[in-house]
């Protein structure tokens, strides 16, 4: 049974030392909560580079090589005209399209994908039982570590998160 233990604390700083102490000490499935961007979050938890930029850049040449050769196919293979004797097959004539849908599959690969990377649509977490985590979104800074111990390896994180500083320590559990 997966168990999330919440540390709050007062300052962004106090929450940057106790994510990496919590690091250091090999606890990998830590996130970070804040009620604004704050610079060294990523590092100190050890996040990941997000992968929606390669997607993106996946989606975008997708879209316009696919444009590029439904021009070539429509104008030089399947349906030649020779108008006013221009080439049946110009690459200049094709850039607009290419272009568009470029950016087009693009767009759609960075919404899908983000999506599906984020496990979208998710109305619920479990850490939102928490009364006080309302004050995530306010003032306050909070630390999750996720984990599947015993309710002895939970009652030693929490401690570990009280002498990091945290005012406020909780434990929840995942109803399914």
């Amino acid at each position: 049974m997966k168990a999330w233990i919440l540390g709050q604390f007062e300052t962004p700083e106090a929450m940057l030392v106790a994510g990496r102490h919590l690091r250091e000490l090999g606890y990998a499935d830590l996130d970070g909560y804040a009620p604004y961007p704050v610079h060294g979050l990523e590092e100190a938890f050890g996040f990941k580079p997000s992968r929606v930029p390669l997607l993106v850049l996946i989606g975008g040449l997708t879209g316009a090589a696919s444009g590029y050769a439904l021009q070539w196919w429509c104008n030089a293979v399947d349906w030649p005209i020779n108008v006013g004797g221009k080439p049946f097959h110009s690459p200049w004539l094709n850039v607009p399209i290419t272009f568009e849908l470029g950016v087009l599959f693009g767009a759609f690969a960075a919404v899908f994908g983000l999506f599906t990377l984020l496990k979208l649509p998710r109305l619920h977490h479990p850490v939102f039982e928490v009364p006080e985590f309302r004050r995530a979104s306010i003032d306050r800074f909070w630390i999750s570590v996720c984990t599947a111990v015993g309710p002895d390896e939970q009652s030693k994180i929490a401690a570990q998160l009280a002498a990091l500083g945290a005012t406020d320590v909780s434990t929840v559990a995942d109803p399914s």
